[in-house]
């Protein structure tokens, strides 16, 4: 899934993204940043992410940061 963030909140970690797909607002998890490069979020950073059983974004991840995936080389001969 991709969204937008609305707002973010360093010192307590509290968010809202907007989903981009039906425009709702999506609070952050807890965890959101967890095993992500990124410690902060800005206002209107375009982000990926995946909804927790409670509905909240977590698994936070930056198009550069999505971008740098392992690539897979299973078709050449390494």
């Amino acid at each position: 899934m991709q969204g937008v963030i609305k707002s973010y909140d360093p010192g307590t970690g509290d968010g809202v993204l907007i989903d981009e797909t039906d425009l709702r607002e999506i609070d952050l998890a807890e965890n959101a940043l967890e095993g992500s490069l990124f410690r902060m979020l800005r206002q209107g950073q375009r982000v990926n992410f995946e909804l927790d059983d409670a509905g909240r974004a977590t698994s936070l991840m930056l198009g550069s940061e999505a971008d740098m995936e392992t690539p897979d080389l299973s078709e050449y001969d390494l």
